[in-house]
């Protein structure tokens, strides 16, 4: 019989604007990561020496964030020194991948108990800052893509002229986010996911400081983000409808996902909230690099045996609106089980911490809504994605 890998707790802290000034920005990332990852030890009473490794995403591995993050925030959050760390770029979906890896690893023997987590301080290592002024790719990446490859805005841009969104579309989906993420919070939607982060102020973090009260009337009024001259010239036929509104904003954060096998979570007395039911990873044309969404959830769809319509909660990651739509008008889904709590646009995109972000607030819907099965995906930068499916256990 098989090994079933686990999800005993989903944690994250509330997102913090990623600029200075953000509500977690005076926060060292290691530091922010560790206050995670021992809360959830503690919460959960699970001696952190029985971790045989900890799985963690980072996109921007520079500065603060450079020589393996994870390890340096497992040091942080007290873990004996015998603790094990590694840190992972899928890009956005690197948390989501580190779930996925932890979740394997248990299903193959190679572990009892690991943590997947993800962290990115947007504010003190800036999107690109590890590349700094150097190219990515050489001679024979030029060679495959004599036009040039582009950023994930101008993606989206090309994605939305495509399919055929337009600016109001957009900002009418960015409005739900922010209005269905308010309602969630204060219900006390994610209450059971979000723990407090103490600032160096002796304060202390509780709420999402990226969900806004607005509208689509509001939204329509700001100017597109990633126009210049040049990429005007070089793609005339978009009108350049992707702006700071319906995109998901710079944001701070972290994540981690307590994952072990079912009999390691029963020998230790605890609670297995949700199994990981299914996996899938696919490319991409790296040129609109977002849509590979769709590719990884026909793979897991057909990976799990599920249809789609047996699924009763979606998380498809926001980083700009054009996506999710794409993804919705694909697979002609219920608009009501799309993710149903807002997403990035309202809740933040702290790029390494998303995916176990995803999975915490698909955990927490799933309980509340007495669902069965969740899939979240993640569309990733260079044309790559994401798709997992889990189960809700009672």
């Amino acid at each position: 019989m098989a090994t079933e890998a686990v999800i005993v707790d989903v944690i994250r802290t509330p997102s913090g604007r990623g600029k200075p000034g953000g509500a977690l920005s005076d926060i060292h990332p290691a530091d922010l990561l560790a206050g995670v990852l021992a809360e959830l030890v503690h919460r959960n009473g699970l001696d952190p020496a029985l971790v045989d490794d900890v799985i963690g995403g980072c996109v921007t591995q520079a500065g603060e964030q450079a020589g393996n993050i994870t390890r340096t925030a497992v040091l942080s959050a007290g873990f004996p020194e015998s603790v094990p760390a590694v840190t992972i770029d899928r890009q956005c979906g690197s948390s989501q991948q580190a779930a996925a890896f932890a979740a394997q690893g248990v299903i193959s023997g190679a572990y009892d108990i690991a943590i997947a987590c993800g962290v990115e301080s947007m504010s003190r290592a800036p999107m690109g800052s590890n590349v700094g002024g150097a190219s990515i790719g050489g001679a024979l990446l030029t060679r495959r893509y004599p036009d040039g490859l582009v950023n994930q805005g101008v993606a989206a841009e090309l994605i939305a002229e495509q399919w055929g969104f337009e600016r109001s579309e957009l900002d009418d989906f960015a409005a739900r986010s922010h209005a269905l993420a308010a309602e969630a919070a204060s219900s006390g939607a994610f209450d059971g996911e979000l723990v407090a982060v103490p600032t160096p102020d002796s304060g202390s973090v509780t709420a999402d400081e990226t969900i806004r009260a607005t509208t689509a009337e509001a939204l329509a009024g700001l100017k597109p983000s990633f126009r210049t001259d040049a990429l005007a010239s070089r793609f005339p036929q978009l009108d350049w409808r992707i702006t700071p509104g319906n995109s998901s904003p710079l944001t701070d954060g972290a994540s981690a996902a307590l994952i072990m096998s079912a009999e390691a979570a029963g020998r230790l007395g605890l609670r297995a909230r949700a199994r990981f039911h299914s996996f899938a990873v696919a490319g991409s044309d790296p040129l609109l690099m977002l849509t590979g969404v769709l590719p990884a959830t026909r793979k897991v769809l057909d990976r799990s045996g599920l249809r789609l319509d047996e699924i009763d909660a979606y998380e498809v990651n926001e980083a700009f609106a054009p996506i999710p739509l794409l993804w919705q008008r694909e697979f002609d889904t219920e608009p009501a089980k799309l993710n149903p709590h807002g997403g990035a646009i309202a809740l933040g995109h702290a790029l390494g911490s998303s995916g176990t972000r995803l999975l915490a607030t698909l955990l927490s819907e799933l309980e509340a809504s007495g669902g069965r099965y969740g899939l979240q995906t993640m569309c990733e930068g260079g044309g790559t994605a994401n798709a997992t499916i889990i189960e809700v256990l009672r």
